[in-house]
This record gives C-alpha cells, structure tokens and sequence, in this order.
C-alpha cells in the first residue's frame, strides 16, 4: 500500500514525544521545578513511573532494573512517596489532578499493598478531581490479585506489553510469555473494569517474518484490543548496551521493516481500527479516536494522547515533567533520586526552558502527527520548501497554499517531515532511531 523510498527515510529522526526532544535537554538552574509546579492551574496531569520489572528484556531501552532485591524497592518506593508528598506541597490551590498514569518498567512488579499505598498517598497529598487512571502492565508478572486492585483503584485504561506471539521472536527478545498467559491477563483486567486496553507490539524483531506480525495481528484482535501500538525495534547497542544481546545479522531489513509497517496498517485499518497518527490504531469507541475524529489529539512523552491538559508532572526516577515553558527531567540514577528526595526536594536538574519560538514549532509538529496537516507560517514555508520538495513530488505531502498535508500513504514518512522544523536538528544533529 505504501510506497518504499528508501532514500527518503535514510535520516535516523526522534520520535517527537516532546520538542524540543530530551537530547536537547542541558543543565537548569536549582528551583526551575519547583516554580513550575508552583505557578500551574486547571487540569493536571501525573506520570509515575517504576522502574522494576521481574525480568529484563534484551530489547528495552527504559529505565528499568530487576525487582528482585526488596530493599532497593522499598527504598525507591519510600522516595516516591516523598517526592508526591513535595508536589502535593507545592501545588497551588486551584490546580485539579484529573488524569494518572503509572509506567515504567512495569507497575505489576511491585507488591499489591505497595502499588495501593502509592494511590492512598496521591489521595492524600494531592487534589485529586475524579481523575482517569491508566497503568502500563508486563503479563508475566501479573497475577489475579491485580485484578481486584485495578478495580479498588478506578483504572480503566490498561496497556500490556506484549510485543509479539511468535515463540521464536519472544526468545530471542528475552520476552518469553504464552498465549493462555496473554488471554488469562486480559480477562483479569476487563474484570477488573478495563474499558480501553492497549496491546503494544513490535515490528523488526530478530528473525521475525511478516507471517510472524500477521499472526501477532490477529491474536490481538481477537483477544478484543481496543488499541494497539505497533512499534518498530530500534536497535541502537551503543546506546543500550543490553541490546547486544540480540545479533544485529538476524534482524529484518529496512525494506522488509517497511512492509511489515504497511502491512499493519492494511491489516488493522481493513479490520476496522482507526489509524492513530503513524504508528497506533483504536477501535472506533476509543476515547484515542474519538479524539482523532474532534481534532484533538495530543502527543507527550507517553505518546499519542487524548489528554488536554498542557501540564504533565512526572514522578519518580528518570521521569520528565513538561510545561508551556518548560521540560524538565528528574535524576535518572536511583541512588541520587533517593537521596534527594529524602530531604525533600526535587531531583529535576535536566531539562530545557522552552522559547516562544520553541513552542511555535512544537505546535507544528505536533499538528503534522497527531492532525496530519498545518497551516504553515511563511517564514517557515519559506525555510523548508526546499527540503519538503522530494516528499511533495513523490505524493508523500501536499502543499496547498501554506496548508501542509500528510495523506495516508505518506504517513511512514510524518516524523521525516515534521523533522523539517526542529531547529535543533539542523544545529546539533545526533543518533535517533529510524522513522521505520
């Protein structure tokens, strides 16, 4: 269905949860956070993140270790509830916390009474206003009891980290998990009062064959996945040293990424999943298309959202914050997390204060991957017509009067294109992963 220009995907880009993008991030002065939080209002949303699972898989590059040793986990965990109870401080009267996302690692790896605790503790310190609760879930370490904590809880939005079903590929990923693991877990969180679940999968796996997707494909839809996210491997060793753990020689090309990328658009847009920006699908029901019908939309560090609120605080180690003005990165090492937030303060030291011109260009960004068009400024017209003129002559974007358009068969192609305004790329290119 898509057309394969390989020339035109030849530049490694970021994925663009965030512009500027956090390898833009550089030292901010003490206090930035602080006064962020201090100065927001309206809707809030948070993001916690853990970072433990049971096991690692050879594929990940998040912040993430073995949950094995109890007392680092507690030890981490006592730090989190600090650090909810600083921002509880320091958030202002007016502001409403209406959305709650735990991510990681995986969530699942801690105890149940743990996980409750946390949720007791963002009861108590922050102003909570009926908000949506979401979780990311690993299925190998999910147990029955989830599902009665799920439900406590209020979650409704869940997200598995499946990844793909085909035996040999969960082998050489390190992510070895059964069929009847996966179906048991979705009944447990549909009991538990699921309503939207995700199930993320990859493309480009070692020794993945196009077969392999198709079945994967078809699993999900039938276990009733009302998203699905249908990420490409990105194999960067240099950056992720646990990677070398999968051989580089029995991984699919780029021409075969490519059609196994298009093929998962034919696929679930034939079976009647909405396409979600470039790399996400949900049935029509989903909160996720429904904002894609309204036009709204968003994109942030979790992705592709429907979350309008234009403040996220992220809690927890490594985890980013983003304001209007600002993106700021907590302490990534855990030790030095823990450290300073037993003294309560917070560990964001990292980060970047964004420009008006920052924000202007994120907006477009932004626009071209959650809207697929734009109405361009002439000074940004004027800076990119000569890059966007091989994606226009192929079919790939169309350019009507200031209006930028992505169609459907050049949405492999987005981040490409939206790479065009990133100043920051033009002045400091790096090492991104490939748009396919």
């Amino acid at each position: 269905m898509w057309t394969y220009i390989p020339e035109l995907l030849a530049t490694a880009v970021p994925r663009y949860t965030s512009y500027p993008t956090a390898a833009d991030f550089g030292p901010l002065p003490d206090g930035t956070l602080e006064r962020a939080i201090g100065g927001v209002s309206g809707d809030v949303s948070l993001y916690l993140h853990i970072p433990f699972c049971e096991a690692i898989c050879f594929y990940c590059g998040c912040n993430t270790a073995v949950s094995g040793k109890r007392a680092r986990v507690e030890a981490y965990l006592a730090a989190l509830h600090q650090e909810i109870a600083t921002v509880g401080s320091l958030m202002p009267q007016g502001a409403r916390v209406r959305r709650i996302a735990f991510g990681g690692g995986s969530p699942n790896a801690v105890h149940t009474t743990d996980f409750l605790a946390l949720v007791d503790a963002l009861h108590a310190h922050l102003p909570l206003a009926g908000p949506e609760w979401s979780i990311e879930l690993d299925p190998r370490s999910l147990t029955a009891e989830w599902s009665g904590v799920i439900a406590e809880t209020g979650i409704t939005r869940a997200s598995m980290g499946v990844q793909t079903f085909a035996a040999h590929c969960q082998k050489a990923i390190g992510r070895e998990q059964s069929l009847s693991m996966i179906c048991r877990s979705t009944e447990w969180l549909r009991n538990g009062g699921v309503t939207s679940l995700n199930f993320d999968l990859m493309y480009g796996l070692p020794h993945q064959s196009e077969a392999d997707l198709e079945d994967s494909l078809d699993y999900t839809r039938k276990l009733g996945a009302d998203r699905i996210a249908v990420f490409g491997y990105a194999h960067v060793p240099h950056l992720v040293p646990r990677q070398t753990m999968i051989p580089a020689d029995a991984l699919p090309g780029a021409a075969a990424r490519f059609t196994m990328a298009s093929e998962a658009h034919r696929i679930l847009t034939g079976h009647g999943y909405d396409a979600i920006g470039f790399d996400h699908f949900a049935l029509p029901h989903d909160p996720m298309a429904r904002a894609v019908r309204q036009g709204t939309l968003r994109r942030n560090f979790q992705g592709f959202t429907d979350d309008p609120s234009e403040v996220l605080i992220g809690l927890g180690a490594s985890a980013i914050s983003g304001f209007p003005g600002l993106l700021a990165q907590n302490e990534k090492h855990t030790g030095r997390y823990r450290q300073l937030s037993a003294e309560g303060r917070l560990s964001a030291s990292h980060g970047i204060a964004r420009s008006d011109e920052d924000q202007r260009r994120a907006a477009v960004i932004e626009s071209l991957l959650c809207r697929g068009e734009v109405m361009l400024p002439d000074d940004l017209l004027a800076e990119t017509s000569a890059r966007l003129a091989p994606f226009i002559s192929a079919g790939l974007a169309e350019l009507r009067g200031n209006r930028l358009s992505i169609p459907t068969g050049g949405l492999p192609y987005a981040r490409v294109i939206a790479a065009l305004f990133d100043a920051y790329r033009a002045a400091a290119p790096r090492t991104f992963s490939s748009a396919i």
